[in-house]
Protein backbone atom coordinates (compact mmCIF):
# COMPACT_ATOMS: atom_id res chain seq x y z
CA UNK A 1 0.00 0.00 0.00
CA UNK A 2 1.40 2.94 -1.32
CA UNK A 3 2.16 5.99 2.04
CA UNK A 4 0.78 9.23 1.50
CA UNK A 5 1.44 12.41 3.55
CA UNK A 6 -0.70 15.30 3.51
CA UNK A 7 0.63 18.87 4.23
CA UNK A 8 -2.67 21.04 4.00
CA UNK A 9 -1.87 24.82 3.75
CA UNK A 10 -2.84 27.97 1.81
CA UNK A 11 0.41 28.18 0.52
CA UNK A 12 0.18 32.03 0.05
CA UNK A 13 2.50 31.39 -1.51
CA UNK A 14 4.73 28.57 -1.69
CA UNK A 15 8.30 29.27 0.05
CA UNK A 16 11.10 27.64 0.76
CA UNK A 17 9.89 26.08 4.16
CA UNK A 18 7.04 24.35 2.28
CA UNK A 19 9.57 22.37 0.63
CA UNK A 20 12.19 21.96 3.14
CA UNK A 21 9.61 20.42 5.57
CA UNK A 22 7.87 18.00 2.64
CA UNK A 23 11.74 16.79 2.21
CA UNK A 24 12.24 16.21 5.70
CA UNK A 25 9.03 14.16 5.74
CA UNK A 26 10.06 11.81 3.13
CA UNK A 27 13.42 11.09 4.71
CA UNK A 28 12.22 11.00 7.98
CA UNK A 29 8.41 9.44 7.73
CA UNK A 30 7.44 6.22 6.94
CA UNK A 31 5.90 8.20 3.42
CA UNK A 32 6.34 7.42 -0.46
CA UNK A 33 5.18 10.48 -1.54
CA UNK A 34 4.01 14.15 -0.05
CA UNK A 35 1.36 16.02 -1.78
CA UNK A 36 0.72 19.58 -1.05
CA UNK A 37 -3.19 20.22 -0.44
CA UNK A 38 -3.45 23.42 -1.70
CA UNK A 39 -6.68 24.79 0.16
CA UNK A 40 -9.43 26.65 -1.48
CA UNK A 41 -10.38 29.67 0.10
CA UNK A 42 -13.03 30.01 2.61
CA UNK A 43 -15.87 31.64 1.48
CA UNK A 44 -16.39 32.83 5.31
CA UNK A 45 -13.35 34.40 5.81
CA UNK A 46 -12.36 36.74 3.06
CA UNK A 47 -8.79 37.33 3.30
CA UNK A 48 -7.58 40.72 1.01
CA UNK A 49 -3.96 39.28 0.21
CA UNK A 50 -4.96 35.62 -0.48
CA UNK A 51 -4.36 35.09 -4.14
CA UNK A 52 -6.97 32.91 -6.11
CA UNK A 53 -7.05 29.28 -5.83
CA UNK A 54 -5.80 28.48 -9.17
CA UNK A 55 -2.94 30.95 -9.19
CA UNK A 56 -1.54 29.34 -5.65
CA UNK A 57 -1.88 25.62 -7.11
CA UNK A 58 -0.46 27.02 -10.31
CA UNK A 59 2.68 28.21 -7.79
CA UNK A 60 2.93 25.08 -5.64
CA UNK A 61 3.02 22.76 -9.12
CA UNK A 62 5.91 25.37 -10.85
CA UNK A 63 7.88 24.94 -7.63
CA UNK A 64 7.79 21.41 -7.14
CA UNK A 65 8.58 20.39 -10.96
CA UNK A 66 11.59 18.45 -10.65
CA UNK A 67 10.98 18.00 -7.17
CA UNK A 68 11.36 13.88 -6.48
CA UNK A 69 8.12 13.14 -4.26
CA UNK A 70 6.39 16.13 -3.95
CA UNK A 71 3.76 16.97 -6.04
CA UNK A 72 1.02 20.08 -5.45
CA UNK A 73 -2.61 18.78 -5.25
CA UNK A 74 -5.74 21.00 -5.94
CA UNK A 75 -8.18 18.19 -4.72
CA UNK A 76 -9.94 19.93 -2.25
CA UNK A 77 -11.09 22.61 -4.62
CA UNK A 78 -13.43 19.99 -5.50
CA UNK A 79 -14.68 18.99 -2.69
CA UNK A 80 -18.15 20.24 -1.47
CA UNK A 81 -17.28 22.96 1.38
CA UNK A 82 -16.51 23.39 4.02
CA UNK A 83 -13.34 21.73 3.65
CA UNK A 84 -12.71 19.72 6.94
CA UNK A 85 -9.80 17.36 6.92
CA UNK A 86 -11.78 14.40 7.81
CA UNK A 87 -13.85 14.86 4.40
CA UNK A 88 -10.86 15.36 2.58
CA UNK A 89 -9.18 12.23 3.98
CA UNK A 90 -12.64 10.31 3.55
CA UNK A 91 -12.78 10.94 -0.01
CA UNK A 92 -9.06 10.66 -0.60
CA UNK A 93 -9.76 7.30 1.18
CA UNK A 94 -12.41 6.51 -1.27
CA UNK A 95 -10.74 7.27 -4.77
CA UNK A 96 -7.46 5.75 -3.91
CA UNK A 97 -8.04 2.84 -2.15
CA UNK A 98 -4.56 1.41 -2.85
CA UNK A 99 -2.95 4.46 -0.75
CA UNK A 100 -2.78 5.35 3.19
CA UNK A 101 -2.99 9.03 4.00
CA UNK A 102 -1.38 10.43 6.79
CA UNK A 103 -1.51 13.96 7.75
CA UNK A 104 1.15 16.50 8.70
CA UNK A 105 0.23 19.21 10.78
CA UNK A 106 2.34 22.05 12.79
CA UNK A 107 3.00 21.78 16.68
CA UNK A 108 0.17 24.72 17.01
CA UNK A 109 -2.26 22.93 15.04
CA UNK A 110 -1.89 19.38 17.34
CA UNK A 111 -1.88 20.98 20.22
CA UNK A 112 -5.85 22.67 19.29
CA UNK A 113 -6.33 19.35 17.57
CA UNK A 114 -9.40 18.40 20.03
CA UNK A 115 -11.24 21.16 18.39
CA UNK A 116 -11.25 19.33 14.59
CA UNK A 117 -14.41 18.40 12.84
CA UNK A 118 -14.17 14.36 13.87
CA UNK A 119 -10.81 14.59 15.34
CA UNK A 120 -11.11 11.29 16.95
CA UNK A 121 -11.94 9.76 13.56
CA UNK A 122 -8.60 11.39 11.77
CA UNK A 123 -6.64 9.94 14.52
CA UNK A 124 -8.03 6.35 14.42
CA UNK A 125 -7.56 6.24 10.86
CA UNK A 126 -4.67 8.12 9.40
CA UNK A 127 -1.48 8.75 10.77
CA UNK A 128 0.07 11.91 12.01
CA UNK A 129 3.23 14.08 11.14
CA UNK A 130 3.67 16.96 13.63
CA UNK A 131 6.37 19.03 12.81
CA UNK A 132 7.90 21.72 15.24
CA UNK A 133 6.04 25.67 14.70
CA UNK A 134 7.50 28.13 17.07
CA UNK A 135 7.36 26.97 20.61
CA UNK A 136 5.32 23.90 19.93
CA UNK A 137 7.27 20.88 19.56
CA UNK A 138 6.99 18.21 17.04
CA UNK A 139 7.37 14.68 16.40
CA UNK A 140 9.81 14.98 13.40
CA UNK A 141 13.44 16.94 13.29
CA UNK A 142 13.43 19.63 10.86
CA UNK A 143 15.33 22.51 10.49
CA UNK A 144 13.55 25.29 11.57
CA UNK A 145 13.31 28.26 8.73
CA UNK A 146 12.77 31.59 9.43
CA UNK A 147 10.67 31.96 6.55
CA UNK A 148 6.80 33.08 6.24
CA UNK A 149 4.43 33.43 3.61
CA UNK A 150 2.65 36.50 5.39
CA UNK A 151 6.65 38.09 5.92
CA UNK A 152 7.23 37.55 1.64
CA UNK A 153 3.49 39.12 1.06
CA UNK A 154 5.06 42.34 3.06
CA UNK A 155 8.37 41.86 1.16
CA UNK A 156 7.41 42.01 -1.75
CA UNK A 157 4.50 44.91 -1.27
CA UNK A 158 7.34 47.04 0.54
CA UNK A 159 9.62 46.39 -2.57
CA UNK A 160 12.29 44.44 -0.60
CA UNK A 161 14.08 40.82 -2.36
CA UNK A 162 12.51 37.60 -1.47
CA UNK A 163 15.80 35.95 -2.77
CA UNK A 164 16.48 32.29 -0.94
CA UNK A 165 12.56 32.50 0.44
CA UNK A 166 10.68 31.35 -2.40
CA UNK A 167 12.16 28.62 -5.12
CA UNK A 168 14.03 30.47 -7.50
CA UNK A 169 11.84 29.71 -10.41
CA UNK A 170 9.03 31.26 -8.37
CA UNK A 171 10.31 34.73 -7.47
CA UNK A 172 9.31 36.84 -10.55
CA UNK A 173 6.10 35.46 -10.42
CA UNK A 174 5.53 35.49 -6.64
CA UNK A 175 6.79 39.55 -7.58
CA UNK A 176 4.14 39.60 -10.23
CA UNK A 177 0.71 38.55 -8.41
CA UNK A 178 1.50 39.97 -5.10
CA UNK A 179 2.81 43.17 -5.75
CA UNK A 180 -0.08 45.89 -5.27
CA UNK A 181 -2.76 46.55 -7.41
CA UNK A 182 -1.60 50.25 -7.83
CA UNK A 183 1.44 49.11 -9.44
CA UNK A 184 0.10 46.90 -12.09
Amino acid sequence: MKQIGIFGGSFNPIHVGHIALAKAVLQQCDVDEVWLMVSPQNPLKQQADLLPDELRFQLAQHALEGVAGIKACDYEFHLPKPSYTWNTLQHLSADYPDCRFSLIMGGDNWAHFQRWYHWKDILRHHPIIVYPRGEYPGTIDVPLLHVSSTEIRRQVKEGESITGLVPPGNEDMVKEYYRPCVER
